[in-house]
């Protein structure tokens, strides 16, 4: 749950201060399983989520400085949370695991009929 605005004339009514709830979902994609038949130690992957968006929850994201002058659409924070699950993917946050993957998509659902994904590989 955060609150936003997005002041500029292209959003109409979502100009003005609103709430959202979203639903996350990231994805690891990867060419072949591990030795372990998995592609990555989700138990890690949930804990860099819940950091990544710990600081998020409840906040007014336009009083948020990392956020300052920018439109905090879905899209911005899916990529704001994918550029989180990359870093930990690249640092070893998600285990040895993580160096193995090919690529992340970070899904934000508003409704079940309203969503927006990030997605891109990993270098």
């Amino acid at each position: 749950m955060i609150a936003h605005s997005l002041p500029d004339p292209f959003f109409g009514p979502a100009q003005g201060l609103h709430g959202a709830t979203f639903v996350v979902d990231v994805a690891f994609l990867r060419e072949r399983l591990t030795t372990k038949n998995v592609v990555v130690d989700i138990g890690a992957a949930l804990d860099v989520l819940k950091t990544t968006l710990k600081p998020l929850a409840y906040q007014n994201l336009d009083t948020l400085p990392a956020f300052a002058g920018q439109l905090t659409t879905t899209e911005f924070l899916a990529k704001y949370i994918f550029d989180a699950m990359a870093a930990a993917a690249r640092d070893g946050a998600l285990g040895e695991d993580g160096h193995g993957l090919s690529a992340i998509r970070v899904t934000l659902h508003e409704t079940d009929l309203a969503s927006a994904s990030f997605e891109a590989g990993l270098d």
